[in-house]
């Protein structure tokens, strides 16, 4: 099942339901998936067939009405415990906590992310497998008349009601409309976890309750009457702990999480995993495996020794005071500041709703409080009884990010709480950037003249995998896999998973390969259609037991093969083991490639015709053994010049993509892509004898004058450059060194050059010094350069 074009994996197992939105049709993207290789569809209007010859079309009524039923009929195909979870908050932290709890007793199919809608709920339900003996499905609603729906489709046999609070008030009559409405979901379950330490809550689930008995109401709270009774719960150093009284038997937990919303969700999880029949003996051991998820909230370095929380993902008054809670556990600075929008689709009055927040804010002071929106701006009246010291009120966030530099933010804590309509990550991105005035800045017409140089020696039919791990050389990853996106490259390589993960989550479609696949990171590989290297039998068998848990057949894989760099890959004599993995039906494979050794140096041309020999051979024994071809590469950036036979199927193209021929075979005509440019800082004069820099190995044999450069070894520059040995270009000379280099400074003799200002610039490598010529000064090559400059430079790209 696809609804998303940009999420498809497997084109030829795939059936697309065209849905209809507000703002975008699903028809739009038919013409674009049956160019992938989607030949069936769900859709809700006629469409003409002359260009879609071989496609099957079912045209239905309605698209996502279909959706629905059929993830029903399948439902009813398995016997499961089936965990329904709604709630206002902390659904999706109830869920992955739980899958975390009950991995290792269970075969588990959750939700994927937040699949909790109309939409959600169906795909999540439909990767319910013969395999799984247990589902935890979320459900979310934001009107009346959606939870009916979502009921049939996932037919919980217990269920868990989180909280309620003010999200999607506008969308019902009451408080007690929306809990009535979410109860729908556990009409026909067996029981129903709950907190009754909220009293409308519990108060609506008991005259629920009473006309429907069937479920068995397990709830969790201070009272006694509680069917697990929270005797007591202290706060020490992060940690809490917690007495309980459960079925007359007395219980101590510790869970490694102070804040209220951890704690009550920590205590959910454990009331599910008693009614599963955990033994309570074994509570403790698996709380101890709870890691902390990162969701929507994040903590990061703000500015002027600041920390910024940012939750700019909802605004309700139960979010607000689980963030509000979370900001009190941060320690780092005494002083708080709440940046807070307009608390939108309530259903209630501003006076009610903006009263409730400054009862909040007494209950969590902060010294500052910045309102972003129409009601806050004229709701200052309301918060005269906060206890707040400093209040600050804007219109719109364009009206607050333009006083920005005149609202002092230092040594304090910054809580970011917004409606997403309000767009504050743009002040999260102004409240979290780093000031440096050293820069990268990237030549993205150079990158697409470099990759047309090797297009024009390459085969027409020879595919290209450009390589942009290590944040593309240093250059940054999605502006550059943006470009390549659009000069059509084929593959996209990068190192690690989290590089895939990026890319995915800025927008980029194109295939990606994981080279170095960690078996700790399988998971989002399915998640964001990555599709990983795959080296030794011991990953392939982990992969293997994913796919399985996940109901997935023919993942696309690339394998390895050892012929010579001995460093990872299989050996001639594994291959027979691996092909037997390989049939089982789990896999399909993309390619198979190696790695060459030196293909840049004509000294080991003989051994590069080796290790070409030794791939073909094993290529060979695998494409004769799984009937089906696959895609061979083994050139790289050198090797595409030096050895042009090499070339096969497909090349990875590397540093030769960011201006560096490392034949150095002067065939090519490149333009490096990264200028490197720092300024002057200060201008000292030094007389004879006075020394520079950490442990004064810098002398002024003469009277001198140096410069302090905004760069130092942290932002990449190598410490071996000092004293001498490194130079930079500034007023038409190489100026060089003079001293040891620095964290984040580095110092440079300017003597006889007049003209030099403090605030000048200063290239350190580009267009009259070139990275590979720094590279050798400092004894290393141009990739360890390129990819070593730190993330705190900033980087500018252009064309």
């Amino acid at each position: 099942m696809l609804t998303d074009s940009r999420r498809l994996i497997y084109p030829d197992t795939t059936l697309f339901f065209a849905l209809y939105g507000k703002r975008r049709e699903g028809h739009e993207f038919i013409p674009d998936l049956y160019l992938r290789g989607v030949r069936n569809f769900i859709i809700y209007q006629p469409v003409s067939t002359d260009d879609y010859s071989d496609a099957n079309f079912i045209l239905v009524k309605d698209s996502l009405r279909a959706l629905q039923l059929l993830a029903t009929f399948h439902r009813q195909q398995y016997d499961l415990p089936v965990v329904g979870i709604t709630g206002s908050n902390g659904k999706t932290i109830v869920k992955e906590w739980l899958n975390q709890l009950l991995e290792d007793k269970y075969r588990i199919v959750r939700s994927p992310r937040s699949f909790n809608s109309q939409i959600g709920v169906p795909l999540s339900v439909w990767q319910i497998a013969e395999r799984h003996n247990l589902a935890l499905i979320e459900a979310g609603i934001s009107r009346m008349d959606e939870m009916k729906v979502l009921e049939e489709i996932i037919q919980p046999t217990m269920g868990v009601f989180t909280n309620i609070g003010e999200a999607h008030d506008q969308g019902f009559e009451n408080t007690q409309t929306k809990i009535l409405e979410k109860l729908m979901l556990f009409s026909h379950s067996s029981a129903l976890i709950y907190s009754a330490d909220q009293p409308e809550l519990e108060k609506v689930i008991l005259a629920w309750h009473f006309l429907h008995p069937s479920p068995e109401l397990i709830s969790i709270g201070k009272n006694k009457e509680a069917t697990i009774h929270v005797k007591k719960i202290e706060k020490q150093h992060g940690r809490s702990f917690i007495s309980l009284n459960y079925k007359n038997e007395k219980l101590e937990l510790e869970i490694g999480f102070e804040d209220d919303a951890s704690i009550q969700n920590a205590l959910t999880c454990a009331a599910v995993m008693l009614h599963l029949l955990v033994p309570a003996s074994q509570l403790q051991e698996r709380l101890n495996r709870l890691n902390p998820l990162a969701m929507r909230m994040e903590l990061k370095t703000g500015i002027n020794h600041s920390s910024v929380v940012n939750d700019s993902y909802s605004a309700d008054i139960s979010s607000l005071k689980m963030a509000l809670d979370f900001l009190f556990q941060q320690k780092q600075h005494a002083k708080r500041t709440l940046i807070l929008s307009d608390i939108l689709e309530s259903g209630r009055k501003p006076q009610t709703l903006y009263k409730e927040v400054a009862a909040l804010l007494k209950k969590y002071p902060v010294d500052r409080l910045i309102g972003v929106g129409e009601q806050l701006s004229v709701s200052d009246l309301f918060f005269s009884d906060s206890g707040v010291k400093e209040k600050i009120f804007f219109k719109t966030t364009d009206d607050l990010l333009n006083a920005l530099p005149r609202l002092e933010f230092r040594d304090e804590t910054i809580l970011l709480k917004g409606a997403r309509i309000y767009g504050f990550e743009r002040i999260d991105q102004m409240l979290s950037l780093q000031v440096h005035e050293t820069l990268l800045e990237v030549n993205l017409e150079a990158m697409a003249q470099n990759l047309k140089q090797y297009q024009q020696i390459l085969r027409p039919t020879t595919k290209i995998m450009a390589m942009v791990k290590a944040f593309s050389y240093g250059t940054g990853g999605f502006e550059i896999a943006r470009l390549l996106e659009f000069h059509k490259v084929d593959y996209l390589g990068v190192a690690y998973v989290d590089e895939g993960v990026s890319l995915r989550k800025a927008g980029i479609r194109l295939p990606i390969v994981v080279m170095n696949t960690e078996e700790t990171a399988l998971a989002p590989l399915i998640e964001w259609q990555l599709e990983p290297v795959i080296y030794s039998l011991r990953g392939l068998s982990a992969l293997q037991k994913l796919l399985r848990q996940e109901a997935i057949q023919l993942f696309p894989v690339h394998i390895e093969l050892e012929t010579g760099m001995n460093r990872l890959g299989f050996s001639p004599g594994q291959i027979p083991e691996l092909l037997e993995l390989l049939q089982t039906g789990d896999f399909r494979v993309q390619s198979v490639f190696s790695h060459l050794a030196a293909s840049e140096e004509a000294q080991q041309d003989d051994f590069t015709q080796k290790q070409f020999e030794s791939y073909q051979s094993m290529a060979e024994r695998m494409k004769d053994s799984l009937g089906y071809p696959f895609i061979r590469h083994i050139s790289n950036s050198a090797g595409i010049v030096r050895n042009p036979a090499l070339q096969l199927d497909m090349v990875r193209l590397g540093i030769g993509l960011y201006g560096i021929d490392p034949a150095v075979s002067g065939l090519l005509d490149l333009k490096e892509v990264g200028v490197l440019k720092t300024t002057i800082a200060q201008i000292k004069e030094l007389t004879a004898g006075e020394t520079v820099g950490y442990n004064r190995r810098g002398v002024a044999d003469r009277g001198m004058k140096i410069g302090t450069l905004r760069l130092g070894y942290a932002d990449g520059y190598p410490r071996s450059l000092g004293n001498g040995i490194g130079k930079v270009w500034y007023k038409g000379r190489l100026v060089p060194t003079i001293g040891n280099i620095c964290m984040d400074m580095m110092m440079v003799d300017l003597s006889g050059i007049s003209e030099a200002r403090e605030g000048d610039e200063v290239l350190i490598f580009g267009n009259e010094l070139s990275v590979a010529e720094l590279a050798s000064w400092a004894g290393t090559i141009a990739y360890d350069i390129l990819a070593g400059i730190s993330q705190r430079v900033k980087r500018v790209y252009f064309e």
